[in-house]
């Protein structure tokens, strides 16, 4: 049974204890990832892409254009660290560019 919440918790409080106590984080961590790329990436390079996935802790993303793919390999550790600072935790580790 679930643990009994004071009166005085906040909204903020009440959420992440739910998200913990019913293992959500890894598919929190899906969707905040997604919104991280679609925000730090902008519209030039959201207007190119298809697929944003994580599974575990690799990042595909499937992309429409060769030219920006081959851009975007040489920045993959910068990408790495802009949305790992943007979510404020190490979600991701290594990037594929499909």
């Amino acid at each position: 049974m679930a643990k009994r919440l004071s009166n005085q918790s906040s909204i903020s409080e009440v959420l992440q204890q739910f998200i913990q106590q019913n293992k959500l984080e890894l598919g929190m961590d899906k969707i905040y990832v997604e919104q991280a790329w679609k925000s730090l990436m902008g519209n030039g390079v959201n207007s190119y892409t298809q697929e944003v996935i994580l599974k575990g802790s690799t990042l595909y993303v499937k992309l429409t254009s060769a030219v920006l793919r081959e851009e975007l390999s040489y920045g993959k550790q910068k990408i790495i660290s802009m949305l790992n600072e943007e979510l404020r935790k190490e979600v991701v580790k290594e990037i594929v560019l499909r």
